[in-house]
């Protein structure tokens, strides 16, 4: 049908009731002056055109990232410096004074709470940046747009456009995307679209993104963006796969949404749901990462059979250093198979969250023993205060400098960026950034990062795949995951190291 009428035909049904509408309402209604388009009107036809529409979400996608893997940086790079510098020695210092720095509870709370909790605190910048920029497209209309341009390009793959939203949902957590599914028609679209829902970098993937981006690739807001556009692949492929293999022939009911009016953000409407959402991440988050990076840290602690006594034991001879070697062979393709990016990727079922504090803990425990000249309190202050003024001066620099990053993209053009102070080079970003560049290279890098963004997602969403739809899919959901992730980082490094991007 749809290849001789030349659509849908639910959709060619609805475009004739509302044609008869229409014509009927031309015979009785009198209008005494001329109909004018409103602004919302002036502005869908060009945001909600079937050309043109998709371009331009995905420009403002691609200005979203560079802002929140740009703009959010410098921030990044103060809180790290405060909190692996001064608030580290002055801790380590009043445990001194209470004579408990030797011991494991002093141990525990530098090596395990600081560089475990610290390490996620340092990406509120980011988390805020992404969340600032979603409550502004929400509040001024745009993201119910989104879904109405999707709604064609969803169809095709075989579901419904209300599917775009929980998807949409997705990129902030999977677990109420997963809930978000509730609103669809078919079982068989709320399966499938649980199903996709994993492959949806949500805010605990992003700061895994964003601490490799700035290793490797300079902070580049096209890596973090890449990533995102690969989930979305991924997702996309495994929707046709789904809908050809498994649901094959499932009706696709027509897609209904409100379009609201374009309005101008309320300040206090988008900065109450920025608030909300940060503060939700970080106090849920911040719970599962304390109990998580003890339990890493007792791992760590304990000795594989007689390798030492506990917490005087090298990582790699730990329990958590010997289980993490066992699995790093399943990883040597991809090019990271070291325990410690097994050992990172194994606390990462958890949360994905914890991926970066446990490789914190992981180098840091490595590293232990190479210690700098204390700095007084007046010198830890100085830095404080000073590093914040940079990054004020940082942040304003990338903000500006995002016209000429996204002019300098179309061949033929370029315009110069913005250099406020004169090129001063971004704070140190401490052992981590130097472990994990010796660790890695560019290559393996974005393939670690392949394989953070497909493998199974957290418990609480595996959690709430298991409440909705029962054990069966969700094992399911979990062994594809793992096995797409393992898929496409071998993919992505062998194929990279034949064309000689080792």
């Amino acid at each position: 049908l749809r290849a001789t009428l030349g659509d849908d035909p639910d959709t060619l049904a609805a475009a004739s009731r509302y044609d008869l509408i229409a014509a009927w309402a031309a015979e009785v209604v009198q209008r005494h002056h001329a109909q004018v388009l409103t602004p919302s009107d002036r502005l869908d036809r060009v945001l909600t055109h079937p050309w043109l529409g998709v371009p331009i979400f995905l420009g403002l996608m691609w200005v979203v990232f560079q802002i929140t893997a740009n703009a959010s940086a410098p921030f990044l790079d103060w809180i790290d410096g405060v909190i692996s510098g001064p608030i580290t020695r002055w801790a380590a210092a009043g445990l001194g004074l209470v004579g408990l720095e030797e011991t494991w509870l002093g141990a525990l709370l530098l090596e395990g709470v600081i560089a475990g909790v610290g390490g996620v605190l340092v990406f509120v910048p980011v988390l805020v940046s992404l969340y600032l920029c979603l409550a502004v497209l929400e509040d001024s209309g745009y993201m119910a747009r989104a879904a109405f341009v999707m709604d064609r390009f969803m169809h095709r793959l075989g579901l419904q456009g209300k599917s775009f939203l929980p998807l949409l949902v997705g990129f902030g957590c999977n677990v109420p995307a997963v809930y978000a599914t509730r609103t669809l028609d078919s079982e068989a679209d709320r399966k499938i679209t649980g199903f996709l829902v994993s492959f949806m970098s949500c805010g605990a993937r992003l700061p895994v993104y964003v601490t490799f981006g700035a290793i490797f690739f300079g902070g580049s807001g096209a890596f973090i963006f890449a990533m995102y556009l690969t989930g979305i692949g991924v997702a996309l492929l495994t929707s046709f796969l789904l809908t050809r293999f498994v649901y094959r022939g499932k009706a696709q009911p027509p897609f209904v949404i409100e379009l609201p009016p374009y309005r101008t953000p309320n300040p206090r409407v988008v900065l109450r749901s920025t608030w909300q959402r940060t503060a939700s991440f970080v106090r849920n988050a911040g719970t599962l990462i304390l109990v998580a990076s003890l339990v890493i840290w007792l791992l760590m602690a304990i000795p594989a059979g007689d390798s030492g006594q506990f917490n005087q034991v090298a990582p790699r001879d730990s329990l958590f250093g010997r289980t993490s070697a066992a699995l790093a062979p399943a990883l040597e393709p991809a090019g990271f198979g070291t325990w410690q990016s097994a050992g990172s990727l194994l606390s990462g079922l958890v949360a994905k969250e914890v991926v970066i504090s446990s490789m914190s803990q992981i180098y840091s425990g490595e590293e232990a023993g190479a210690e700098e000249a204390t700095p007084t309190l007046a010198k830890d202050l100085g830095f404080i205060f000073s590093s914040l003024a940079e990054a004020v001066l940082l942040t304003g620099q990338e903000l500006l400098n995002i016209v000429p990053r996204t002019i300098n993209l179309i061949p033929g053009l370029g315009m110069p960026e913005l250099e406020l102070l004169g090129g001063a080079e971004e704070a140190e970003d401490g052992r981590l950034s130097d472990a994990l560049a010796a660790a890695f290279t560019p290559l393996s890098a974005v393939a670690f990062n392949v394989f953070v963004l497909l493998y199974v997602p957290c418990m609480a969403a595996v959690g709430a795949m298991r409440h909705e739809f029962g054990w069966r899919w969700t094992l399911a959901q979990v062994v594809y995951t793992l096995g797409v992730a393992w898929l496409g980082a071998v993919l992505v490094y062998q194929v990279g190291s034949l064309l000689g991007a080792a």
